[in-house]
């Protein structure tokens, strides 16, 4: 979709569903709108097939330890 024709809403959480969805962010830029669609995406392929959603889990768990090891990394030099 093109950006200039995508409109933008807000909408209002509690403070715990924001920490909750923080802590779903792969990388600290990641916005919540990526991480809303992130979790659809999950839930409808989780509807179609478990093992698919397993392995998307699962590659989401290792791209985050990977950006983590990295940002120690960095915080070490």
């Amino acid at each position: 979709m093109n950006k200039e024709n995508t409109k933008i809403t807000t909408i209002k959480l509690e403070e715990e569903t924001k920490s909750r969805l923080d802590k779903l962010k792969v990388h600290n830029k990641e916005s919540y709108n990526q991480v809303l669609k992130k979790m659809l995406f999950i839930l409808n392929a989780l509807r179609k097939n478990s093992k698919v959603a397993e392995g998307i889990l699962n590659n989401i768990d290792e791209a985050r330890a990977k950006i983590h090891a990295i940002t120690e990394e960095k915080n070490l030099i």
